[in-house]
């Protein structure tokens, strides 16, 4: 305590390092588009995304290396697909890896056994000016290369990116080709069509593209393949489609084999006999397709589909494989169905008859009995890209009421201002007396309502934190051992998104303790272990350090670590501690260097410690070489090197968020949830203590600051510095006068 009282009023300070600038060569000599387009079409590449039945995808990319480095889109290679690059000349390579990723930029590095090469030189992307000349290079709609010259317009920022805004049409298969200057050098990598007009586009700077080279995440082909392919122990597909599962959302993008672009990912859980329902959310991307749940299913082509079609609900039972066996048995509108949204599909069967519903209002009901038994699990047909989540089978699966006094006891404190005392045309009546006066009133009371529908929305939100914060407090009351620190990152995430779905990331993690549990490198030793771990983490698998927005929430964020294999050191540290604790690898530990989490590990009760930098994919140091990278005296105390408990590991990382909360993007409301969290963890935190009660007076929450102050007044130690009492009576007094 006594020591944080000398943080109580001290303000951070930080630096910027600017490197010395480099000697200056003279520019390459301007060329005519003509005399561009012959100089780098061998350095161009056409990007094929194969499938079972031949092409999906098609996109451009140039080369980077002579040794057979390709840059392109992330989204152009997308993810579980084998890869072709075609070159300028026709011929064609397999990529043998995902040489680096980027999810945040939408950029790749691939890479193919090719030597000598011809790459194309990296200009600066922090040197273009607006107006400049430029041009852009690609296979527009899969045709041949072509090349565009257009203006570069603007620097603008989207999603947090700064991109360079282009005059220049951009087609489907332009994306990953290059933006080059008048120079032929590289500027940027083409990426996005305007949506408003043809004749704009935008290109990530290629400056972001250099981290990549430097600093890549290789993904061997063996192992791309198999990110985002369902577990076949759990589904079933039948009729083909591109069904992939991301972070707990099973997607369907492509059209299926059967008639009308049908396709089927029947789930392997056992139907319960007699009456049974099923659920899912689902969500399309184009309403005039159609996706939805099967059930009743042979494993073939004969089942029923309850599923949205044209903005419409419909039931058909398929008979056979073409549109003369189908019955469609209702196709019905309804107001409870949200276009573009997520919709929850249930289907209640019974023996006699089917009930289906959507957002938990029947719109269908037949006695057909024409199927079923079976199997069941999700469809979807024509060309819609269709997105699941939350499948469940039971045999009641409705949404049970609130018991009927605190159901009572809610809507009296959340819904009386919403009571209707007359209908609606009794109330347009009395207001027609005086149409001025009434729209007045009216425009006032849904003002009020607004106002009152935001404190709800608030109050929802609150509510959500504070049973995230009663689950991890419940985790980390377990003993030491027992915590499930990663279950406890996943919270913290779901805490700022609650759509996360924290028991799908946790059978993700699941995945990667089956990938190494019956490795015998594993069960050999700590060391031996200790390398295979690295080498499956950091080559097989592609986690990395953050390269780019260090301060991105998203890198404190244990879900986007998982899906994008990015992140800190601490996030890292995590996710490497808790699969070595899973895998029984002995002496593996997180470790709280200043400035940098490590996890370090001891060849048995005695061994040395030895240090592995994850943020450097796993590089292995030695104490003294760590303190050398570190700290200026070249030593840790002994304090740093031991090992850390989960709790503090937990507060480390919400720190971290609060650092990357405070900046002129996040609003002080916005990160006084935080602070929160941290003060339920660690009462005793007086640092976030005095801070919460500073961001409680600005918002004119006086009584929560009080009650900070009067904590902080009441633990002041008894050697404490004087003048810092009297500055803390003070602000009490003025707040106990406001």
């Amino acid at each position: 305590m006594k020591h944080l009282l000398l943080l109580l009023f001290v303000s951070f300070m930080c630096s910027v390092v600017e490197a010395a600038p480099k000697s200056k060569s003279p520019p390459p000599k301007a060329q005519t588009t003509a005399d561009l387009a012959e100089s780098i079409a061998p350095s161009l590449v056409k990007i094929t995304q194969l499938g079972r039945e031949g092409t999906d995808g098609i996109g451009s990319g140039f080369i980077v290396s002579a040794d057979g480095l390709i840059a392109t889109n992330l989204h152009v290679i997308g993810e579980a697909r084998r890869l072709q690059v075609e070159m300028n000349d026709g011929k064609t390579h397999v990529v043998t890896s995902v040489h680096a990723t980027d999810a945040h930029r939408d950029l790749a590095l691939l890479k193919i056994d090719a030597k000598g090469l011809r790459p194309l030189p990296l200009g600066d992307s922090k040197k273009v000016r607006q107006g400049e000349s430029v041009v852009a290079m690609g296979a527009p709609e899969g045709l041949g290369f072509s090349i565009v010259q257009g203006v570069l317009s603007a620097t603008r920022e989207i999603d947090g990116n700064d991109m360079l805004q282009v005059a220049i049409p951009i087609e489907k298969g332009n994306s990953g080709g290059p933006l080059l200057d008048m120079q032929g050098r590289v500027l940027g990598i083409l990426t996005l069509k305007h949506i408003k007009t043809d004749n704009l586009g935008f290109a990530m700077p290629v400056n972001a593209l250099k981290g990549l080279i430097e600093e890549p995440n290789p993904v061997p082909m063996s192992r791309w393949l198999t990110i985002g392919v369902l577990n076949p122990k759990l589904w079933k597909l039948h009729l083909g489609s591109q069904w992939s599962q991301h972070a707990g959302v099973i997607r369907a993008d492509l059209p299926g084999d059967g008639f009308g672009g049908r396709a089927l990912c029947l789930s392997t859980q056992k139907v319960p006999e007699g009456t049974f329902e099923i659920s899912a959310s689902v969500k399309l991307d184009d309403e005039s397709g159609a996706a939805g749940l099967a059930f009743c299913s042979d494993g073939g082509d004969k089942h029923y589909g309850f599923y949205p079609s044209g903005g419409k609900l419909r039931l058909t039972r398929f008979d056979g494989p073409d549109v003369y066996s189908w019955t469609i048995l209702a196709d019905v509108p309804s107001d409870a169905y949200k276009s573009g949204d997520w919709n929850a599909l249930r289907v209640r069967v019974e023996p006699e008859k089917i009930t289906c519903f959507v957002n938990g209002k029947q719109v269908i009901e037949t006695d057909d009995t024409g199927l079923r038994g079976g199997v069941a699990g999700l469809c979807k047909f024509r060309t819609t890209v269709a997105d699941f989540r939350s499948f469940r089978i039971g045999a009641d699966l409705t949404e049970k009421p609130l018991e009927p006094e605190l159901a009572s006891k809610f809507r009296i404190e959340i819904e009386a201002h919403l009571a209707q005392a007359s209908t609606r045309d009794e109330t347009l009546n009395k207001l027609l007396e005086n149409p001025v006066a009434g729209r007045r009133m009216l425009s006032e009371q849904r003002k009020q309502l607004e106002e009152e529908t935001a404190k709800l929305r608030e109050l929802e939100r609150e509510l959500h934190r504070r049973s995230m914060t009663k689950e991890i407090l419940a985790e980390l009351e377990k003993p030491e051992p027992e915590i499930n620190l990663l279950r406890c990152t996943l919270l913290l995430s779901r805490h700022d998104n609650p759509e996360i779905d924290v028991a799908a990331y946790l059978n993700a993690f699941k995945g990667l303790v089956a990938d190494l549990k019956d490795d015998p490198e594993i069960k050999k030793d700590t060391p031996s272990a200790i390398a295979r771990l690295n080498r499956y983490l950091f080559e097989e698998s592609g986690f990395h350090g953050s390269r780019g927005d260090y301060e991105s929430r998203s890198n404190s964020y244990m879900n986007e670590v998982l899906d994008d294999r990015e992140g800190l050191p601490i996030t890292l540290s995590v996710l490497y501690v808790e699969l070595a604790s899973k895998l029984g690898i002995q002496g593996v530990f997180g470790v709280p260097l200043p400035g940098k989490f490590m996890v370090g590990y001891r060849d048995g009760p005695e061994g040395e410690l030895q240090l592995v930098d994850v943020f450097e994919r796993g590089k292995e140091l030695t104490v003294e070489q760590a303190a050398l990278q570190l700290t200026d005296s070249g030593e840790f105390s002994e304090e740093m090197l031991t090992p850390t408990t989960k709790k503090a590991i937990l507060l480390r990382m919400l720190r971290n968020l609060l650092g990357a909360g405070f900046d002129e993007t996040r609003s002080v409301r916005e990160s006084l949830p935080y602070l929160d969290l941290v003060l339920a963890i660690d009462p005793k935190a007086a640092v976030e203590r005095l801070t919460r009660a500073q961001m409680r007076q600005r918002l004119g929450e006086k009584a929560g600051a009080r009650d900070d102050v009067s904590w902080l007044i009441e633990n002041f130690p008894e050697d404490g510095p004087p003048e810092l009492m009297q500055q803390l009576d003070r602000w009490m007094q003025s707040l106990r006068q406001e």
